[in-house]
């Protein structure tokens, strides 16, 4: 039985996006930078995507700009401001996705910035107070906080964030891939200058991104050559990835309130079933327990080492995928879990649920589990667990 509870790392095209891209493969493959009659088809079909996009998340169509992903858009959103306005100081997290970490230490290394790291509680959250400190002392900087976190699931207050930016004159960039299509945006009523999602983090095709870019903003392009993306973004679009980006996001949105009330039973009922699964010294990182305080489909749980290998090797060897970063044999835990008070000795499990995930999938899995420690040698022989009876 295949159970696959990686849905923060990427997800299973929805059967509506499948159709939607399919005439794009097969009929409608003209190049939309083309003059004549096919080619103006395929470019009026990417221009409804961006019309699309824009109007779920309340933005201007000359404002969403498709990239290969969120990582691209990333690239673009921080090197551009920083180049555009000459900034020279960044406030960050040291929780936030590599592709932000590396792009600023890259800028960094070249004498362009100096970063500062705003204060986490040990939980993970973003500490206001201090970030507005840091605007105080560091006036006409650039923000880069997520919305949620893909590791932790943290939520971070990106409304409040904007509020400080406008007050400090600072430029406000946020990472939502992992909330996209998870939660409803405004970008008229929000003070937000930068934001980027991809794809195949709610049930679209790999491959395809967006960056927003406030039309107050004018950045030079990161991919030059052709001229498209008004000029942002040379290249051939990826048709076929605009295509069922837009009507994954149309479909994410139709839902939303549907999928994310689904997913974040599934989110308690694995949290209950663990509680009583007899395994000793279980914990959650971060507020990813937490459903008002994380994204719904995230949660990252500390197990006790094995003596015998990792719990995500052995779930994996039963057809189960998860994710996850183990200090326990030898390997380090990942940058985000380093950054915050969580035990040295356990491994780290993210599972990440979709719309597709079922409860009856999450017993296989804690029977799994079970099953793994109770035929771990040195955890069975240390009694630091106990099977409940109703697990009999």
């Amino acid at each position: 039985m295949e159970i696959y509870l990686d849905n923060a790392a990427t997800t299973a095209p929805d059967p509506e996006v499948i159709e939607a891209i399919l005439p794009f493969l097969t009929t409608h493959y003209a190049n939309p930078s083309s003059a004549h009659g096919a080619g103006r088809r395929v470019k009026e079909a990417v221009d409804n995507a961006r019309r699309t996009v824009a109007h779920l998340l309340n933005a201007s169509p000359e404002e969403i700009y498709f990239t290969a992903g969120a990582t691209e858009g990333i690239n673009l959103a921080l090197s551009g401001a920083i180049q555009a306005y000459e900034l020279n100081h960044v406030i960050t997290s040291r929780i936030e996705h590599k592709a932000v970490l590396q792009t600023l230490k890259r800028h960094e290394k070249e004498g362009d910035i100096e970063t500062s790291y705003v204060k986490l509680d040990e939980r993970g959250n973003v500490d206001l107070y201090h970030l507005e400190n840091l605007l105080r002392a560091n006036p006409r900087t650039l923000i880069a906080l997520m919305h949620g976190n893909n590791e932790i699931g943290n939520l971070t207050d990106i409304h409040a964030i904007g509020v400080l930016a406008r007050r400090y004159n600072a430029v406000f960039f946020t990472d939502t891939t992992q909330t996209m299509g998870k939660a409803r945006f405004d970008l008229q009523g929000a003070d937000i200058d930068f934001l980027v999602g991809s794809a195949h983090k709610f049930h679209g095709p790999k491959g395809v991104g967006f960056v927003y870019i406030n039309q107050k903003h004018e950045l030079k392009p990161l991919i030059y050559g052709g001229g498209q993306e008004r000029g942002q973004r040379g290249g051939t679009e990826n048709v076929v990835g605009i295509v069922g980006l837009a009507k994954a996001l149309e479909v994410a949105y139709r839902n939303l309130e549907t999928s994310q009330t689904k997913i974040c039973k599934l989110k308690q009922y694995l949290v209950s079933k663990l509680a009583i699964s007899g395994i000793e010294g279980i914990c959650y990182n971060g507020e990813s327990k937490s459903i008002e305080n994380s994204v719904a489909n995230v949660l990252n749980v500390s197990f006790p080492c094995l003596s015998t290998g990792s719990v995500v090797t052995k779930l994996d060897q039963l057809g189960i995928q998860v994710s996850g970063g183990s200090a326990c044999q030898g390997g380090g835990a990942s940058h985000v879990i380093q950054a915050l008070a969580c035990e040295a000795d356990k491994e780290n499990v993210r599972f990440s649920f979709s719309k597709f995930n079922t409860f009856e999938e999450l017993d296989h899995v804690v029977d799994a589990i079970v099953r793994i420690y109770e035929s771990d040698p040195a955890i069975a022989t240390g009694k630091a667990w106990k099977r409940i009876a109703s697990w009999a």
